[in-house]
């Protein structure tokens, strides 16, 4: 241990998004000495990402919402396969983490009355999210990270952790580098905090950016902690296709929620014809009714129209483009389009001033004159670490995890801006839960066998003599996950993409890089391909055994959903070298809330929630 930068504190927070500042920030409050890593800069985080607007029921714009209709639309949109105590807990907190936002800085917009205003967006029956033009996320992680500095977290930037060090079944700590000199470091503490968020970089079209290596999810599976519902990949409807260099990057679904329009090639508006039977009641069935909904939105009016189809859920709009596009539809470059041009100029640079400039200077297209090119981009994964719901500790002691690499809390499928609002409700209460384990467990204590296995393990690719680099292999990962573990599914296609990340892995393990271990990105992908390895195969897996299509996991050789499907989560854990795929019951739902979510399921749009 002397050998290498050693760090102590009561609570380790891996991840400096919004998750893991709130858990941060709560941890620091509880008393517990508090240390925040982060893979890349403070405030670089892929929370930024998140434009549209954080979901909480306020009220603010259509009075009849709640936190039981918010409750609805998150158990609605993700199948019924969320976690009921998360998606209650969830609701009902969402309005007092905005709140507290709102107090330590946050500047929303506002209602004419001087109310944080929101937006519609899809799968949300109201108009549920507060936001900040199309920045929501920028602004989110600039009032946490200002709170949380102020308030003395000591914070470890551009430092990677590469594996997770446990005391007998108790997590104690963590291994790690700096990426800008090599160096190894280790951390020790009472209690470690997972906030890394997604596994975007498996993908080659993906909205994330080079930090979403599945790296929490990977350090949780090898430390012993149990996934559920890896097969559930969000794959976003509308990311830019054009020029090549941006290709995945995130066109916000506030475009759509501020009325956007989806055409093909042929301009037509095809979303009507893709709203599933069971949903038809509360979207336009008309081109004429969702003008009205937006006319009536644009004037501060409550819609006596429904919603337009382009806010159905994400899923649904993804497989929507991607079959349009399939069948000879799609737009020159391989999307649809998304038009928002036909309103007024200043009003889409006002509500949508990141768009703008976004398209303008990466695609050179003025959206206030012209249409968008959008195609679906890997986004978002439901699945992650099992928690518990009230605490945010994993199934190993020591291990607590909040936001994108925790599982449960979205089902099947994400409505978008609960992703904020999930952010801070379980942030708090993974800081708060691991603050109080760490006040009650004994001094950490790390092994130095298992410090100098970690470090063998970091330096292994500069040993591997003639070795395939580490590049090859993760473009090769992309292009089998896109091709064969997509949007669409089907069994011998997943069946091959076992088999390819299998040789893969047999690849990886003798890759190598040259040079030494300052500024070499070669090395840092070369230790990252394992958690983006082991989070594909977890992904396959699960995908391979549920044999039905739900939310977010669609199979053309199973295209409708099962029920008893419907009533398990895929868990998935390390056994010996093997992953070990099962299916666990899903947590029944108390009758008490099952009775609201059927009381709002039956109230008629619009309408008023009992």
């Amino acid at each position: 241990m002397d050998k290498y930068e050693t760090h102590d504190c009561d609570v380790l927070v891996i991840g400096a998004g919004g998750a893991g500042l709130r858990a941060a920030i709560e941890s620091s409050a509880l008393g517990a000495k508090t240390a925040l890593v982060c893979k890349s800069l403070l405030g670089k985080a892929h929370t930024v990402m998140a434009e549209g607007g954080i979901a909480a029921a306020l009220a603010n714009v259509d009075a009849e919402d709640d936190w039981r209709v918010h409750f609805h639309d998150t158990m609605a949109g993700g199948k019924m396969l969320n976690h009921w105590r998360m998606a209650e807990l969830h609701a009902k907190e969402a309005p007092d983490r905005v709140y507290e936002l709102e107090k330590w800085g946050a500047v929303f917009d506002r209602t004419k009355d001087g109310r944080i205003l929101q937006r519609a967006f899809g799968g949300h029956r109201y108009k549920r999210l507060s936001h900040v033009g199309d920045r929501t996320g920028l602004e989110l992680i600039r009032t946490l990270q200002d709170k949380g500095v102020h308030q003395g977290i000591e914070v470890f930037m551009e430092c990677t952790v590469t594996r997770l060090l446990k005391d007998g079944d108790r997590v104690t700590g963590a291994f790690g580098y700096w990426r800008e000199s090599g160096r190894f470091v280790v951390f020790r503490a009472k209690a470690v905090v997972l906030a890394t968020g997604g596994i975007g970089k498996a993908y080659k079209i993906t909205s994330n950016s080079w930090e979403y290596t599945g790296d929490g999810h990977a350090m949780a599976y090898l430390a012993g902690a149990e996934l559920i519902d890896m097969e559930f990949v969000q794959f976003h409807p509308t990311g830019m296709v054009w020029p090549p260099g941006v290709r995945g990057l995130l066109v916000t679904e506030a475009v759509r929620g501020e009325g956007g329009i989806l055409r093909n090639s042929k301009g037509e508006r095809f979303m009507f014809k893709y709203i599933p039977d069971a949903n038809k009641k509360d979207f336009a069935d008309s081109e004429d009714e969702a003008k009205r909904w937006v006319e009536e939105s644009i004037a501060g009016r409550k819609p006596t129209a429904r919603r337009p189809p382009e806010l159905s859920t994400r899923d649904n709009v993804a497989r929507a483009i991607y079959t349009e596009v399939k069948e000879g539809r799609g737009s020159p470059h391989g999307g649809a389009f998304l038009d928002i041009s036909y309103q007024p100029a200043e009003r889409v640079k006002s509500k949508l001033p990141s768009m703008y400039h976004q398209f303008m200077e990466l695609a050179d297209v003025d959206i206030t004159k012209t249409p968008m090119e959008v195609g679906p981009t890997c986004h978002y994964i439901m699945g992650g670490v099992r928690v518990d719901p009230d605490t945010a500790a994993s199934t190993v002691a020591g291990l607590f995890a909040a936001g994108e690499c925790t599982g449960g809390m979205h089902g099947a499928n994400r409505l978008g801006g609960n992703s904020l609002s999930d952010l801070v409700v379980f942030g708090k209460r993974s800081g708060e839960g691991a603050a109080r384990y760490a006040k009650q467990a004994p001094a950490p204590k790390v092994d130095d066998r298992s410090v100098e296995e970690a470090a063998a393990e970091a330096n292994a690719p500069f040993n591997r003599d003639k070795g395939e680099s580490p590049y090859d292999i993760q473009r090769d990962l992309q292009d089998s996950m896109g091709a064969l573990i997509g949007i669409f599914r089907t069994e011998s296609d997943m069946i091959e993409g076992i088999k390819r990340i299998e040789e893969l892995k047999n690849r990886a393990a003798v890759a190598s890089v040259e040079g030494s271990r300052m500024y070499n990105p070669g090395w840092h992908l070369a230790l990252d391909l394992r958690n983006l390895l082991l989070v594909s195969e977890a992904i396959a897996r699960s995908a391979l055994i549920r044999k039905e299509s739900r939310g977010a996991h669609s199979r053309l050789d199973f295209p409708k959903p099962d029920p008893e499907f419907g009533k398990v989560n895929t868990a998935i854990r390390a056994k010996g070298v093997e992953m070990e795929v099962r299916q666990m019951p899903l947590p029944g739902i108390p009758a008490e809330l099952k009775k609201v979510y059927d009381d709002v399921e039956q109230m008629k749009m619009p309408g008023k929630a009992g």
